[in-house]
């Protein structure tokens, strides 16, 4: 890896433990068993190369991420790791809701009941 990308990574990682504290190890690692580079490839252009870009706060950046993959509805695992970071950036439990409803407007409701689904996991972990 170069410097660059090795800086570009570590500004990735960063952000990846603001969104959620402590999945950096667990992330990192599934990455890295698939394949050295995957990190930088997937964290760097993601969460560097685009999320840390100035126009658009974490928050809002953290609801319309929530919205995409509620409608996209095949990334379960994604959907839930990006609902508890909105949390972990002031993303009310409300507008969560909110999003999944609309998200029945624009994707369908079989695509809100698969985000409401994940929603509960969620809700439920921070309940406890």
């Amino acid at each position: 890896m170069s410097e660059a990308g090795s800086i570009r990574l570590t500004k990735a990682l960063a952000l990846l433990e603001r969104l959620e504290r402590g999945a950096l190890p667990r992330v990192v690692a599934n990455l890295d068993e698939f394949h050295p580079d995957a990190a930088e490839v997937l964290l760097g252009f993601s969460f560097h190369d685009v999320v840390l870009r100035e126009g658009i706060d974490l928050k809002t950046r953290e609801m319309l991420t929530v919205a995409m993959l509620s409608a996209m509805g095949t990334a379960p695992g994604q959907l839930e790791f990006h609902i508890r970071a909105a949390m972990n950036n002031d993303v009310t439990r409300s507008e969560i809701v909110e999003i999944i409803l609309q998200t029945a407007v624009y994707a369908g409701v079989p695509a809100a009941m698969n985000a409401i689904f994940e929603a509960k996991k969620v809700f439920a972990e921070a309940a406890s």
